[in-house]
């Protein structure tokens, strides 16, 4: 094996040759690279038992949460942000088939929505919030789709709890229309009754009277927690244009390139030198 230092005298002309023309040509190619800006929208997960019945108005199960969710609580806005509806929404709230000249045809949205969802990052960052990093070619559209789709995300789940909400209150005032009508039924035959029969019929009142309360109760509850209609995320910072420019990263790249390139050659050298030597 020959001796690395005399190697690398005898052929540093040509090794420093090839990564001066690696390097000039990745100069050229990265300065060709369209220049894109980042926009970063950050949230919080809101408290959970905010969405919950038995948490919000229960003072003892209050005194147990935090104001805000756990890291954990992010997981299924993570499974949202892989769905494409949520980019084809914002594809057609921003008109991004007219920015990202797409073609005018039925599959120009999809295609909007496929570039924006390739320019987006949703993660979680190493202090539990949920991040939204998107980047264009326009500061200020970079910071705008980064907005779009953390209020995106923070709708559907929204919309997703209020929904729950909502199905089980149609489903108790169901329950309690059917205990009106039943009440009403065993008054109209307590009047029709004989006097020994009217004191079974009014444990039994009494009995539905009680779960008519509860019913009532129940109802006021589910209906102020679909009024209140609790957020899911809470936005903490909204994305603002950025001041200069995320990619590519020049002076990273073309080091890198640079240094590459002389290891490459110098591998190369030690390469052909082996051959000679057999």
């Amino acid at each position: 094996m020959p001796d690395l230092f005399d190697l690398f005298l005898k052929w540093w002309k040509r090794i420093f040759l090839m990564a001066a023309i690696a390097t000039i040509v990745t100069v050229i190619i990265v300065f060709f690279i369209p220049r894109k800006y980042i926009g970063i929208a950050t949230a919080l997960p809101a408290a959970s038992y905010a969405t919950d019945k038995t948490g919000v108005f229960s003072q003892n199960l209050q005194q147990l949460y935090s104001a805000l969710g756990t890291p954990d609580d992010l997981d299924r806005v993570l499974g949202t942000a892989r769905l494409d509806t949520v980019y084809e929404a914002v594809a057609i709230q921003l008109n991004l088939v007219e920015q990202f000249h797409t073609q005018n045809d039925t599959a120009a949205i999809r295609k909007a929505a496929c570039i924006l969802k390739d320019e987006t990052r949703v993660i979680r960052n190493d202090y539990g919030q949920l991040q939204v990093k998107v980047w264009d070619g326009e500061r200020t559209l970079a910071a705008a789709l980064a907005n779009a789709i953390m209020e995106k995300l923070q709708q559907i789940h929204q919309d997703i709890q209020t929904a729950g909400n909502a199905a089980m209150l149609a489903k108790i005032n169901n329950k309690y229309a059917e205990k009106i009508l039943e009440y009403q039924r065993l008054v109209d035959s307590m009047h029709a009754g004989s006097t020994g029969a009217s004191e079974l019929l009014t444990v039994k009142k009494n009995t539905l009277l009680q779960e008519i309360q509860e019913y009532q109760k129940l109802l006021d509850q589910y209906k102020l927690m679909v009024d209140a209609n609790p957020e899911s995320l809470v936005i903490i910072e909204r994305a603002q244009p950025a001041l200069k420019a995320d990619r590519p990263n020049r002076p990273a790249i073309i080091v890198s390139v640079a240094v590459l390139a002389i290891i490459f050659g110098f591998f190369t050298a030690l390469v052909f030198e082996r051959k000679r030597q057999h």
